[in-house]
């Protein structure tokens, strides 16, 4: 496969993104598709499903959610063509809790009873805060942004229960106010900062040491952290589930819908 430049993969569509992960290339959709919305994914037997819906009613802010599947349906609603099982770049196996296997194509582990949640990403406000002018030090840099489970908990709901994971962004300090007003204009991708600020606040010891995701240099700019997606893993893992299927975390499913269309 031709090496493609940024800039092919930024002016991308979802489905012209898709295509590729399809075909096995493993990247961080960071620099894709950058008019579409991305998100979390996160597929569970159907009688977790109740729990799992519960627990993104319960703790809107991580786990906005977008779509919900039939049981065993690999498709949805938001990327007409799409296959889930097929059409992200890296996939986590689950198992009692344990991520036991990443893989580029789910099939071979899909399971008739599998219902599937799409939950909002803050990928999808990315291009927003670009267009105000917040500069984004993960994209200059082409990685993941850094995440961490942090001190606060998540409400509970069944058998699932966990803490609250964030994703930071560094932020120059006469921009925060910005980043905060036009992340607001996206509830349904996470919406506004949940913290800004001294990490310690949030149990983090080290910047340079996420729990998921790439360290990004912080410098002289401000750490503001928003709720993530990956809340429902870090769920996984806390409630021991039996069997899951996820995104990689920074290897999310690009949709057809565009960003805008989540901007109040």
């Amino acid at each position: 496969m031709d090496t493609l430049t940024r800039e092919q993969t930024e002016a991308m569509t979802g489905a012209e993104a898709r295509a590729h992960f399809r075909a096995g290339l493993r990247v961080p959709t960071v620099d894709w598709a950058s008019r579409y919305a991305q998100t979390n994914l996160i597929s569970v037997p159907k009688d977790v499903a109740y729990d799992l819906l519960l627990f993104a009613q319960r703790n809107p802010k991580a786990c906005p959610v977008l779509d919900v599947t039939d049981p065993g349906s690999p498709t949805t609603v938001l990327a007409e063509g799409a296959d889930l099982r097929t059409d992200l770049p890296a996939y986590y196996i689950w198992r009692d809790g344990v991520m036991v296997e990443e893989v580029t194509d789910a099939t071979e582990h899909w399971r008739d009873d599998l219902v599937t949640f799409v939950i909002g990403c803050s990928y999808t406000f990315e291009r927003g805060l670009l267009d105000a002018g917040v500069p984004l030090r993960h994209h200059e840099l082409g990685v993941t942004d850094p995440m961490w489970a942090v001190n606060i908990e998540c409400r509970p709901a069944g058998r699932l229960s966990g803490p609250l994971v964030v994703g930071m962004r560094p932020i120059p300090a006469h921009l925060v106010a910005t980043a905060v007003q036009v992340t607001a204009r996206y509830p349904s991708v996470h919406g506004a900062p949940v913290h800004i600020g001294d990490p310690a606040a949030l149990g983090i010891t080290d910047l340079q040491k996420p729990d998921f995701g790439d360290p990004v240099p912080v410098g002289d700019d401000i750490p503001v952290f928003w709720a993530c997606g990956v809340t429902t893993q870090a769920a996984v893992i806390a409630s021991k589930l039996e069997f899951a299927i996820t995104h990689s975390p920074g290897y999310m499913f690009i949709t057809d819908v565009p960003d805008a269309t989540y901007a109040l």
